[in-house]
């Protein structure tokens, strides 16, 4: 693995440098948000709290990978002298991330009205499941009931069975991390033409329906059913679907496309036998128990060596070590080690203003004088908030 060297100060690399990011301390996907953009160059801050021993995680802090290439600070939120000095970081930011139950910044004297009177084009970014408003909006949850009452959990799984818990990617990192993400960086951009910030509601609950789009069109024009695992794309279709092999170990295939399932099915040998047709549904059952049947001929390694690199659209299904460790991931140096962790390469790629994982997750409170003093805060200051216990020493 390619292995960086750790630098002080802030990531002066990628297509976000010179973005300035204010991030209030908190779990899953905000800190994700943060993460993302700090990979990309932006300056990241996060906010800690000075009396807070962890994060809520029960792990080094070298581990809480999704605060690496950030600077932490350590302040007393519920002193005034604290609070002040988060002001004078908001007046010099770009962006701001906070994922607290909706009323609790205001609380704090962090709310939208006053960053936003502090510095008007500051694209304020809101992260929460519900919403900061509707019904359920001051209801506590987690990645699995946002994607549970929108009804994406129920589309996924086998048919006949409980529903499938899909880590929390749906929800936390994809219907909520990634899309406020791309609402920060578009009022980032807006604001710079008219001027003005903006508040980014980044609700899970609207991501993942937004993620669920095509679904919705295909189930309006009667080619999506309401049961899960009996669908083109869900398990139900015998070309789209995981099957076991002979050692136990498991394989995928996907060829949607007639002339990629020919391929696959000329090359399991079942080109000249009598199937019933690839998209006829009341065929389905018996395919699926032929292709069951051949790929529990041979083993994981066997099928690889057959069916990798080709048109069959084919992969095995492999551990996350697994993947790791093989010669595409390898290639393309999808990890990086930093300080004996391994972290994934920061994505998307950017060929003239590369992403990196410069930087180790900090320690709450690690970074404070320094990122003070290059927020413009003058040395007495933070020797005198330092002196009051405002701050960490």
């Amino acid at each position: 693995m390619l292995s960086l060297l750790i630098k002080v100060g802030a990531v002066d690399v990628g297509v976000l440098t010179g973005v300035c990011v204010v991030e209030m301390a908190g779990i899953g996907p905000g800190p994700f948000c943060g993460m993302l953009l700090a990979d990309m160059g932006a300056d990241v801050i996060r906010v800690d709290r000075i009396d807070q021993v962890d994060r809520g995680i029960n792990f080094p802090s070298k581990f809480d990978l999704l605060n690496r290439n950030k600077r932490s600070i350590a302040i007393d939120l519920k002193s005034r002298q604290g609070l002040e000095t988060v002001h004078e970081l908001v007046k010099k930011a770009d962006v701001l991330i906070e994922g607290f139950r909706p009323g609790a910044m205001e609380k704090l004297g962090l709310g939208p009205d006053v960053c936003l009177s502090l510095n008007p084009k500051l694209a304020y970014g809101r992260m929460t499941g519900w919403g900061q408003d509707g019904a359920m909006s001051k209801a506590a949850g987690h990645d699995l009931n946002f994607i549970a009452l929108t009804g994406v959990l129920d589309s996924i799984g086998k048919r006949d069975d409980s529903p499938t818990i899909p880590l929390n990617l749906i929800g936390d990192f994809g219907g909520g991390a990634l899309y406020l993400a791309l609402g920060l960086l578009a009022a980032v951009i807006e604001a710079r033409s008219s001027g003005e910030g903006q508040v980014v509601d980044a609700a899970i609950v609207d991501g993942v329906s937004s993620l669920m789009t095509m679904q919705y069109a295909l189930k309006q024009m009667g080619q999506w059913s309401g049961s899960r695992g009996t669908n083109l794309i869900d398990g139900g279709a015998p070309f789209y679907n995981v099957y076991e092999t002979s050692d136990g170990l498991y394989v995928s295939i996907a060829p949607v496309e007639g002339r990629f399932y020919g391929e696959m099915l000329n090359r399991l040998g079942l080109g000249d036998e009598e199937l019933p047709k690839q998209n006829d549904p009341k065929g389905w059952q018996k395919l699926n128990s032929r292709f069951a049947e051949v790929f529990k001929s041979r083993t994981r390694d066997e099928w690889c060596q057959l069916l990798l690199g080709t048109d069959a659209c084919f992969a095995p299904v492999l551990t996350t070590d697994e993947y790791i460790s093989h010669p595409h991931s390898v290639e393309r140096e999808a990890f990086v080690e930093i300080d004996g962790v391994t972290n994934p390469s920061p994505a998307p790629r950017f060929s003239r203003t590369p992403s990196k994982v410069i930087r180790v997750p900090p320690k709450t409170g690690r970074d404070t004088t320094e990122v003070l003093k290059d927020w413009g805060i003058t040395d007495e200051r933070v020797a005198e908030l330092r002196a009051q216990g405002v701050i960490n020493k």
